[in-house]
C-alpha cells in the first residue's frame, strides 16, 4: 500500500513537472511574440526633434510606397535624358545621370543618338527640348511599365511637338547616392517618336 501511495506520488509529481514544463515553454513563445511585436511596431516609430519638441512620425512599409518610387524613377529618368538645351556639358551632365538609372539599354540607345549626330544637332540648330509626362502605366507584378510624353523642341526657326512612348522592366537594387530609389529600368526601348506638330516661327 505504502508502494502504491509513492508511485502514485511520483506519477502526480511528474506530471505536475512535465505540465510546468510545457506550461513554461507556451508562455515563453507568447512572450517572444509579443516581445518581437512591440520591437518591429517601435522599428516603425520615428521621434523628429523639431525647435526642442520631439514629434512622433510613423515609418511605413517599403513595399506600399514602391509603386510611387517606380514611377519617380521613370519620370526622372526620361526627364535626364530627353530635356536637353544646347549645351555640351549640360548634355553630358544629364547623360551621366540619366545613365544611373537604367542598364545597357540606355547606354545602347545613348550611343546611337550619339553616332547619328543627335546631340550635335541640338547644339547646332540651338535647340532646348523638354519633356511633359501625360502618364506612366505600371505593372507591378510584372515589373512592367510604359511611359507616355510629348517633346516640345524648341528651334530658331520653328516649335516642333512630338509624341514619346516607350517601355521597359523594373529591377529593385540596393539603394546609393546615384540611385536613392533603388531602381533601375532595363530593357527599355522606344516604342514611338513622331511629330505631332510643327509650327514656324515668325521672322522680321
Amino acid at each position: 500500500m505504502i508502494i502504491k501511495n509513492i508511485e502514485a506520488k511520483i506519477r502526480l509529481a511528474s506530471f505536475v513537472a512535465a505540465g510546468s514544463f510545457i506550461t513554461s515553454i507556451i508562455v515563453a513563445l507568447i512572450v517572444c511574440f509579443f516581445a518581437f511585436k512591440q520591437v518591429t511596431n517601435a522599428g516603425k516609430t520615428i521621434y523628429v526633434f523639431s525647435n526642442g519638441e520631439a514629434l512622433k512620425a510613423t515609418a511605413t512599409d517599403m513595399q506600399t510606397n514602391r509603386p510611387a518610387e517606380y514611377r519617380a524613377v521613370i519620370d526622372q529618368f526620361h526627364s535626364l535624358f530627353f530635356s536637353l538645351t544646347p549645351d555640351d556639358k549640360y548634355i553630358e551632365y544629364q547623360m551621366k545621370k540619366a545613365m544611373y538609372l537604367v542598364d545597357a539599354s540606355g547606354v545602347e540607345m545613348y550611343n546611337d543618338l550619339k553616332e547619328n549626330g543627335y546631340f550635335n544637332s541640338i547644339l547646332s540648330s540651338s535647340s532646348v527640348i523638354t519633356l511633359q509626362t501625360d502618364s506612366i502605366f505600371l505593372d507591378v507584378p510584372r515589373k512592367y511599365f510604359r511611359y507616355y510624353g510629348k517633346e516640345k523642341i524648341d528651334r530658331r526657326s520653328s516649335t516642333v511637338t512630338r509624341s514619346l512612348i516607350t517601355e521597359g522592366n523594373l529591377v529593385d537594387i540596393k539603394r546609393s547616392d546615384n540611385n536613392s530609389n533603388g531602381v533601375l529600368i532595363t530593357n527599355w526601348k522606344t516604342l514611338e517618336n513622331k511629330d505631332l506638330e510643327n509650327v514656324p516661327k515668325t521672322t522680321f
